[in-house]
């Protein structure tokens, strides 16, 4: 029997997200049932804006996307680092890695956006994506900010400088910001950095209800939040 042809757009819109050659990208295997119309496949974008290959805040992306695994959706993380210096400082949209980064964040559903915090405001890496991004690029989606500082010395640096970047960007539901200081952050045995556990609960906590959750459902809309915040800081 044919399946819907919502369901249908749905799926491929899928496959085509996570097939978006160029950056690196996580996913599990898509479902052989197709989502309903009213539960499409979420897709999740993470965005990794440190300029540094050994990073906090990506650790914390890291572990957000370690929260929302369990669901079976698409993800895709983009290091911003790794795009093309050239075409980020012309801000050359067309360049075919910066394209295809652009064109994954605009086709997801949850957007998660990771940077340090440095002088209050958050790093020039990504300032370069988020100004590639067109008007209203965010609109219809939810948005989880990621931040890591050297202190709390700044504490509403994410609120006054990216939360309110996002939302003219159009995203519809800014979820909690989660922020740690260096002092919240451990290496591993192998030099990798790893948050406590009291932020590891915060990133579960901002993603629920209905994000971090062990089902291998499609992630379940809800209605928009009020607006909450939740901090920021110095350096990284």
């Amino acid at each position: 029997m044919a399946a819907p042809v919502g369901a249908t757009k749905s799926h491929a819109a899928a496959k085509a997200f996570v097939g978006l050659p160029g950056v690196t990208t996580e996913h599990r295997a898509m479902p052989d049932t197709l989502p309903a119309l009213d539960a499409p496949a979420v897709r999740i974008a993470a965005l990794a804006g440190s300029p540094s290959a050994r990073s906090r805040s990506t650790a914390l992306l890291r572990e957000a996307l370690l929260a929302l695994r369990p669901a079976d959706v698409p993800q895709a993380e983009i290091s911003i680092r790794d795009l093309p210096a050239a075409a980020m400082l012309h801000a050359d949209a067309q360049e075919p890695a910066v394209a295809r980064a652009l064109a994954q964040v605009q086709a997801a559903d949850l957007v998660l956006v990771a940077t340090p915090i440095y002088k209050a405001a958050y790093s020039g890496v990504l300032k370069l994506f988020i100004d590639l991004l067109p008007p209203e690029a965010l609109r219809g989606k939810r948005v989880l900010p990621l931040a890591t500082g050297g202190s709390m010395a700044h504490l509403l640096a994410v609120d006054y400088a990216l939360r309110p970047v996002l939302a003219a960007l159009g995203a519809r539901e800014i979820l909690d910001t989660v922020y740690a200081t260096d002092a919240q952050f451990e290496t591993d045995q192998h030099g990798a950095w790893r948050a406590d556990a009291a932020v590891r609960e915060r990133v579960r906590r901002a993603l629920s209800p209905g994000f971090a959750t062990p089902s291998s459902a499609p992630l379940p809309r809800r209605p928009a939040l009020a607006d909450r915040s939740g901090a920021a800081t110095a350096a990284c």
